[in-house]
C-alpha cells in the first residue's frame, strides 16, 4: 500500500561544511511520482537517502503517514522502513541470477517456493523479460539491468520507491525507452515514488510534480507544466527550459493573471499570479522563453543575431537586443538567419515573476488539474 512522506523543518549538517539540506518542509502524496531536481550539490541525494534512511536529519523530523521515522529521540533502520531503492549503479548481485536476484527479498521474508517463483515470474513478465530467469547480470544490456532493478522492487510491492539518478548509466536511446518503463511501473504498483535527477527532460516527462533544489534548499514544488510556464523565482525561471529574466516598467497593475508593461523598447501583455500586488511605474521581472518571442515582427525590439542554429522545424537564434546590450535570448525563426543580421523582435508574452521570488508549492489536487 502507497504511503505518503512528510518533511517538516529537515536540516542536515555535516562537520567543516555548509548545510546538506536547510529547513526543507515537504508533503509528498500517498501513490504519487514526485521527482527531485537540481544540480550536483543541491542535496536532493542527501534528501533521499534521509527518507531510506541511510542519513539521520540533524533537525526536524520525517514520517510515513502518520508514523514518525525519523526525528528528536526517534530513528527507524533502513530495513524497518520497507522502502524499495533503485540505485544509478542497478547494485545487482554479480553471482545470483536474474530469477535469484529478483526473489531474493521475498527469500528474505520467508516466503519459499512455488509462490516465491510465481511471484518472480509475475515482476519479470511486467518488465519484458520473462524467460531471463537464468541469466547472469554479466549477460545482460545496461537496460535490462535496470529492468531486473524494477522486477526486484515489484515483487517487493513496496509502499514506497526512491530511485536515485536510475538512468545516468544509460545512453540516450535507452533513457527514452526506461522512462516508458517507469511510468507503466508506477502505473501498476500505484507506489509513492521519489525520483533524484538533474535532467530536466526527465523529471518533466515522468513526475507528477517536480520540486527543484538549489543549496539545500526547495525553490517550488508544482506540476511540470506549472513549473515551466509560471516559475516562483528566477533562478527557477532560468534553470527550467533555459528560460531569461529581464526588467521591465510596470504600466498597468497586475490584476486577474495579467498586467501590462514594457520592456526591451516595447509594450507587452504579460500574465502573472492572480493577487499579484505590483503598483503601475514599479520594476518587475519577467521570465521569456523561446515561445513567448518572435522573429521578424513588425513593431517588435530591434536585435543582432548572434548564432543560428538549424533545428528541422525550425531555426534557433541566439540574439543580442540593442536596448540591452549583453542579454541573449533565443528565439525560433521560420528561416534561418547569418550572423550579426538585424532583425525585430516580438513580444507575445511573458511571466512576471512574483515579488521577492518566494518559494511555492502546488498542492497536489491543483497539480493534477495542471
Amino acid at each position: 500500500m502507497a504511503r505518503s512522506i512528510h518533511l517538516r523543518g529537515v536540516t542536515r549538517r555535516f562537520p567543516n561544511g555548509p548545510a546538506a539540506l536547510d529547513d526543507v518542509s515537504l508533503d509528498i502524496q500517498a501513490g504519487e511520482f514526485l521527482a527531485l531536481l537540481g544540480p550536483s550539490g543541491c542535496g536532493k541525494t542527501t534528501l533521499l537517502r534521509l527518507i531510506a534512511g541511510f542519513e539521520a536529519p540533524t533537525d526536524g523530523t520525517l514520517a510515513f503517514d502518520e508514523r514518525l521515522v525519523a526525528g528528536p529521540g526517534c530513528f527507524v533502520q533502513p530495513e524497518a522502513r520497507q522502502v524499495a531503492i533503485v540505485f544509478q549503479s542497478y547494485a545487482l548481485w554479480p553471482h545470483m541470477s536474474v530469477g535469484e536476484n529478483v526473489g531474493y527479498p521475498l527469500r528474505v521474508k520467508g516466503l519459499r517456493g512455488a509462490e516465491r517463483a510465481r511471484k518472480v515470474a509475475e515482476a519479470l513478465a511486467a518488465v519484458d523479460l520473462s524467460g531471463f530467469e537464468g541469466r547472469r547480470p554479466a549477460d545482460l544490456s545496461g537496460g535490462q539491468r535496470q529492468r531486473v532493478a524494477l522486477a526486484r522492487c515489484l515483487a517487493m510491492e513496496p509502499g514506497i520507491v526512491l530511485l536515485d539518478e536510475p538512468l545516468a548509466n544509460l545512453d540516450m536511446h535507452l533513457r527514452a525507452s526506461m522512462e516508458e518503463t517507469f511510468r507503466a511501473f508506477h502505473r501498476r504498483t500505484g507506489a509513492t515514488m521519489v525520483y533524484v535527477t538533474h535532467d530536466q527532460a526527465e523529471a518533466m516527462a515522468m513526475a507528477d510534480r517536480v520540486a527543484v533544489m538549489e543549496r539545500g534548499r526547495i525553490l517550488q514544488v508544482s506540476a511540470p507544466a506549472t513549473l515551466y510556464r509560471e516559475p516562483a523565482t528566477e533562478a527557477v525561471a532560468r534553470f527550467i527550459g533555459h528560460g531569461h529574466v529581464v526588467e521591465a516598467d510596470i504600466l498597468l497593475s497586475p490584476g486577474q493573471g495579467h498586467a501590462r508593461a514594457r520592456l526591451l523598447g516595447v509594450e507587452a501583455d504579460l500574465r502573472c499570479r492572480p493577487g499579484l500586488r505590483l503598483p503601475a511605474g514599479a520594476r518587475g521581472r519577467v521570465c521569456l522563453r523561446a515561445e513567448d518571442l518572435e522573429a521578424d515582427a513588425p513593431g517588435g525590439f530591434l536585435a543582432r543575431v548572434l548564432s543560428s542554429t538549424f533545428k528541422g522545424a525550425h531555426s534557433r537564434l541566439v540574439v543580442e537586443p540593442l536596448a540591452a546590450p549583453g542579454l541573449r535570448l533565443a528565439v525560433h525563426a521560420d528561416a534561418p538567419y547569418a550572423e550579426g543580421e538585424s532583425l525585430r523582435v516580438g513580444l507575445k508574452g511573458g511571466w512576471l515573476l512574483p515579488e521577492g521570488g518566494e518559494a511555492a508549492t502546488l498542492p497536489v489536487r491543483e497539480a493534477a488539474l495542471a
